[in-house]
């Protein structure tokens, strides 16, 4: 029996996020988004890939896929720690074009290909030692069972997943904070999508900066139990779950302040009632040795304001 395609069911909403993420690379870019300090010494590693050091291990020699890598800077960091082969995949062209400029100025060797997540298998070549992807990537995907078995099918034996990502209670909650935080949107995956209107994004655009020009957008929640169920039927090993109390971004701008690793609420009696992230989910498809790291600032097992680690290993 064929496994159903997300990204053909869905592939209005995905043309419309595929033109939506092509306008947010020239915003990006343009807002600075950490270019400069990647570029400033060959050394220099992303403050998110910084982050998650302690799950990554040494990369030496090992073989990296990068999913959903948008600009490519976290990419050019996994290459920057030794990684023998390191691939960034992205659904939008503009995006990568971006990324290509980028690895040739930092002089970094990484393949970049274009591709929905769902279509990764098919679109690279050969099984890597590590699966990473983090922050805000979850939410694009309608269908976190079919997400993860393709997580599985690109990783071979003792590999490891790194996911680190917004909480599915984070994103729960609405927007406007002015009456108090308040459940908005769903928490568990939904087949139709949570759609948006917003001419900006998440990076303040710098002045004379053009408006999005395709601001329709569309995303889907995953509750925690069903990303880790995903997980585990798709022959995962689960070890650790974090969640915790900062976030990647500044969600709600007047609760919030500038903290280590992110941005927590202002307020200490919030920070223990809300999680915003979850971490490093060290996750493994079955076979000997096979271990996934999923961590996630902003998702995964990141609580709504946290962001530890996840561990999975293979099952025996």
């Amino acid at each position: 029996m064929t496994e159903p395609d997300p990204g053909a069911t869905h592939s209005a909403h995905f043309a419309d996020n595929r033109a939506n993420w092509d306008d947010r690379a020239a915003l990006h870019e343009a807002a600075g988004y950490g270019i400069a300090e990647l570029l400033a010494s060959p050394g220099a590693i992303t403050k998110d890939v910084a982050a998650d050091l302690g799950r990554l291990g040494d990369l030496t020699g090992l073989d990296v896929i990068h999913l959903q890598c948008h600009l490519g800077l976290d990419t050019i960091s996994l290459a920057r720690l030794g990684a023998r082969r390191v691939v960034g995949l992205d659904l939008s062209a503009r995006s990568l074009e971006r990324a290509r400029d980028l690895a040739r100025r930092a002089g970094a060797r990484i393949e970049l290909v274009e591709s929905n997540v769902y279509a990764a298998r098919t679109a690279v070549t050969g099984d890597f030692d590590l699966v990473y992807t983090t922050l805000g990537v979850l939410c694009w995907l309608p269908d976190v069972g079919a997400w993860a078995r393709v997580v599985a099918r690109l990783l071979r034996p003792g590999g490891r997943l790194v996911l680190r990502d917004d909480h599915p209670v984070f994103m729960a909650v609405g927007d406007d904070a002015s009456h108090g935080l308040t459940l908005h949107e769903p928490y568990f995956q939904q087949d139709e999508p949570m759609t948006w209107q917003n001419e900006g994004s998440y990076v303040e655009a710098p002045a004379g900066a053009a408006p999005i020009a395709h601001p329709r957008s569309h995303q889907w929640n995953h509750a925690v139990g069903e990303i880790l169920t995903a997980l585990l039927e798709a022959g995962l090993v689960l070890e650790e779950v974090g969640e915790t109390r900062v976030s990647a971004w500044r969600r709600w701008p007047d609760l919030m302040e500038p903290c280590e690793g992110g941005y927590r609420f202002t307020d200490p009696a919030m920070r223990d009632m809300l999680p915003l992230s979850s971490s490093s989910l060290p996750a493994g498809r079955a076979g000997p040795g096979r271990r996934i790291y999923a961590g996630a600032a902003s998702w995964a097992l990141t609580t709504l304001l946290g962001d530890e680690p996840v561990r999975v290993r293979p099952r025996a």
